[in-house]
């Protein structure tokens, strides 16, 4: 009986995965049978999705590297490159006035050094927290994501700074007041606790998690928009932690993506490939990092 083919896009549908992602895993090889006719790839109808590879106690290769060096404090891996880079990109998008070298050298030394122009006490305070926010999402990676954790996130990135001594600003708290993303209306602050609860349900009710139900989770978490400021890296913090829980390799979403990140955003529920493509282009980024640090995925 000849076996019947189907194109990416026909596979990618069928599996609820991206044509890039598809398209990838048959360039490296991962899918049996797959073929490549001229430029476009055939795949088997029935192949099956390839495993993720984790080690035999259950963590990822990525995953064990960090807590090593986390734990040995090695300066020069994987670790000391993803606290830089994570920090900085995510703080940048939201209005940071630290250079990727300003945050470099903070972590690096635990001092801002001299500079020529002013730095915002807050740009070196949530700076200071956002590593600590890393430490933390490293150390509980493989635990359920949850309500307390999510609000244990925003609490250590928020404390000491100006925001704090507000009346009307709640850390590790959700918002008192209403607010708006992207000129969009976001949940009433009387209903978040339930939205977010909610939201946490689905989530969790999952068999398996794919990095379409990661990006789905963080869309509606930044429609929520639970706490007055601090959302957006709150929310990119729980992707990179629930990427390293289920083997997925995470990514960093760059300055330089920030349009095409906020775009996807913006039209996810009805062009989730907007979001999708940026956040391969970051984990393709990470995965050059990976590459370098000789770290399996």
């Amino acid at each position: 009986m000849p076996m019947d083919f189907v194109s990416v896009k026909e596979y990618a549908a069928a599996h609820g995965l991206a044509e890039r992602t598809i398209r990838n895993y048959c360039v490296q090889g991962k899918i049996r049978g797959a073929k490549l006719i001229g430029k476009t790839w055939s795949i088997p109808a029935d192949a099956a999705l390839p495993q993720r590879k984790k080690s035999s106690n259950g963590t990822s290769p990525l995953l064990e590297a960090l807590r090593r060096e986390k734990e040995a404090k090695i300066k020069g891996g994987i670790y000391h490159r993803t606290q830089i880079d994570f920090t900085y990109n995510s703080n940048h998008i939201e209005g940071s006035r630290l250079t990727q070298e300003q945050t470099r050298y903070i972590y690096e030394t635990n001092t801002i050094g001299t500079t020529e122009g002013g730095i915002r006490v807050d740009d070196i305070i949530e700076t200071t927290n956002h590593f600590r926010c890393i430490d933390y999402i490293i150390d509980h990676a493989t635990a359920p994501l949850s309500e307390s954790m999510i609000k244990q996130l925003h609490g250590l990135l928020k404390s000491g700074t100006s925001d704090a001594s507000k009346p009307w600003f709640v850390v590790g708290g959700y918002k008192r007041l209403p607010n708006e993303v992207g000129g969009l209306e976001t949940v009433p602050p009387e209903t978040v606790g339930a939205a977010i609860r909610a939201l946490l349900k689905e989530y969790k009710a999952k068999k398996t998690v794919d990095l379409a139900d990661i990006l789905d989770f963080h869309q509606r978490f930044e429609l929520i928009h639970p706490f007055q400021d601090g959302n957006g890296r709150v929310g990119r913090l729980v992707m990179f932690k629930e990427c390293l829980k289920n083997g997925i390799v995470p990514f960093i979403i760059t300055d330089e993506l920030k349009m095409f990140y906020y775009r996807g955003l913006h039209e996810w529920p009805q062009v989730p490939g907007y979001l999708t493509d940026t956040c391969l282009t970051a984990q393709d980024n990470y995965k050059r990092l990976l590459d370098y640090f000789r770290i399996k995925y």
